[in-house]
């Protein structure tokens, strides 16, 4: 897949303002999913691969207690700087997903937040996660639905390619790109792991305005660095219209996100 994904390396900056606003709104109440669906508890080994700033990582500590371990890894060093800033009790490392650094059987829980679809092998990703995990241990996986399953982004990402053009499509796309759920799971079987549920799940992100929407999606992504400010006008121009639909009384807009969940053990 490594024709049809964006490593997604983020700088600082865009990092900072990922934390501040996506992660709060979005990505914290899938952890929280995640970590009930997981049935992460004392004691218990954790690994969060593609941990991003940590929000997997961070409820997994508060589960573990003394007597257990979380170790997030990431790719994206910037990702890395703002975990480390916000838990540095949590062990953050820097790796690659598709050559994770451990030995066989070494966690009793793997999970891998919305981090997936950025892996150019993400079927070797999931094979490294299934060997790393123990016999009778638990392997959770986060992805985003399809694209034809997001009612707010998918004119979000038409008014995008019109105005950006296929680049910052491709980067945007790539979010969607294992929404597939028949195909996500026959990779997770593919891993030597057994499906024991999929969750499929919608939640909504409120923001105050659609120009809010538009700005933090482009400066908390690597957006912010490709696109000028006269693209960026029109983008924010044609959403207004395009997401007029999703608005409040008071002009907040509530933007649906729906994703995947899938748990799995060893087979």
């Amino acid at each position: 897949m490594s024709d049809t994904t964006e490593t997604f390396g983020m700088p600082l900056t865009a990092v900072e303002a990922f934390e501040a606003r996506f992660v709060p709104a979005l990505f914290t109440p899938w952890a929280e999913r995640m970590v009930d669906a997981t049935g992460i508890g004392a004691g218990a080994r954790v690994l969060d691969v593609c941990c991003g700033t940590g929000a997997v990582a961070r409820l997994a500590a508060e589960r573990v207690g003394e007597t257990g371990s979380v170790t997030g890894l990431d790719l994206n060093e910037a990702m890395l700087t703002v975990a480390r800033r916000i838990r540095p009790d949590v062990e953050f490392r820097r790796g690659n997903a598709m050559e994770l650094p451990f030995p066989d059987d070494a966690f009793d829980v793997v999970t891998c937040q919305a981090g997936l679809m950025f892996v150019p092998e993400p079927d070797r990703a999931i094979r490294e996660m299934a060997r790393v995990v123990t016999p009778e241990g638990t392997v959770g996986l986060q992805v985003w639905d399809r694209r034809s399953e997001q009612p707010a982004y998918g004119p979000l990402i038409d008014i995008v390619e019109r105005h950006a053009g296929p680049e910052a499509l491709s980067l945007v796309n790539t979010y969607f790109v294992l929404g597939d759920r028949p195909r996500l799971e026959a990779m997770v079987r593919s891993a030597g792991l057994e499906v024991a549920e999929t969750l499929t799940e919608s939640r909504s992100m409120r923001f105050a305005n659609v120009d809010e929407l538009v700005s933090l999606e482009i400066q908390g992504t690597p957006l912010g660095e490709r696109l000028s400010e006269d693209v960026v006008r029109k983008i924010v121009e044609d959403t207004r219209v395009a997401l007029a639909g999703f608005a409040n009384a008071d002009g907040s807009v509530d933007i649906p996100f729906a994703g995947h969940i899938v748990i799995a053990h060893p087979a």
